[in-house]
């Protein structure tokens, strides 16, 4: 998940975040402050999972090449309140110049890892993973999907153009279930579809969204990857399962739509392959870091 235009990504957000928050510079720290060397830790004041230790540490090096940010847990570990994050070291204007851009994405990107290893937790025993979705932040897709990581989710497709998804006003728009996959097959055995997507049609997925028993079987008679149940209880979710397994025991099964804390173990005992939640991104609450001067 580490690739480069993952490094590329963060780079030009923490730029941005710091434009956005020094502008022509840090007033407070110019004027009160003679520069001088030093020392400052970032400790957690909430319990969660840690993420955001990359763009944490790119915001005190893009303001000072000369700071030093020493990381004392890692993406994806376990903290609790009083925990040593990290250790911060250089020049006083410009370590404070960072501290709130480096503690924003820490807060914000720890945060999506900890809501997210509370739904994992729930589900611990079943065969079943959680998944985010495209509901994320504009332009911080990446640093949200790697946060889901390494709280213990996988990711769903990243963007429009690495899986196919045939979603409801898709069917409503090709006529039909059957229509619009049978479009989507013949779409890409084409020259037009290797020329811009520059990949092997077999190494994309193809899921559709169903809402009944009908659409169900429907799908699967279309010969899809995998089916996205959408908006069901667990009770109707047990038995689309049920009829689906029955019609093909390999067929990948995915719910999605009003997942919550209190019923997610509900839906991963119905059977299902995976839980996709866009709240995992979209509705996080923030972990709580600050960052303290230390002698």
């Amino acid at each position: 998940m580490i690739t480069e235009q993952f490094k590329k990504t963060t780079v030009e957000l923490v730029r941005a975040a710091l434009e956005e928050d020094v502008g022509p510079g840090d007033i407070t720290s110019l004027g009160c402050l003679e520069p001088n060397l030093l020392k400052a830790i970032i400790i957690a004041k909430s319990e969660g999972v840690l993420s955001g230790l990359h763009p944490a540490a790119l915001a005190f090096r893009l303001v000072d090449s000369a700071n030093k940010f020493a990381p004392r847990l890692s993406d994806g570990d376990r903290f609790v309140k009083g925990d040593l994050i990290a250790e911060i070291s250089g020049l006083n204007q410009t370590v404070l110049v960072a501290e709130r851009v480096a503690l924003n994405f820490l807060a914000h990107l720890s945060g999506v890892a900890t809501f997210t290893a509370r739904f994992t937790d729930k589900i611990k025993g079943y065969n079943c993973c959680i998944l985010d979705t495209r509901k994320t932040t504009p332009g911080w897709r990446l640093l949200e999907k790697i946060a889901v990581v390494h709280g213990g989710g996988e990711n769903h497709r990243i963007g429009l153009y690495d899986m196919v998804l045939i979603k409801d006003n898709h069917i409503a728009s090709a006529g039909s279930i059957t229509a619009a996959v049978n479009k989507m097959r013949a779409y890409m055995d084409t020259p037009d579809f290797r020329l811009q997507f520059k990949t092997d049609a077999k190494k994309i997925l193809i899921e559709v969204e169903i809402t009944d028993k009908r659409e169900l079987v429907e799908a699967i008679e279309a010969g899809v990857d995998r089916i996205l149940l959408d908006n069901q209880t667990p009770e109707q979710l047990k038995q689309l399962v049920e009829k689906a397994r029955s019609l093909n025991p390999e067929i990948k099964l995915e719910a999605s739509g009003n997942v919550s804390l209190d019923n997610v173990a509900a839906i991963a005992a119905a059977g299902v392959d995976y839980i996709s939640i866009g709240a995992l991104t979209h509705s996080a609450p923030v972990a709580d870091f600050s960052m303290r001067v230390v002698p």
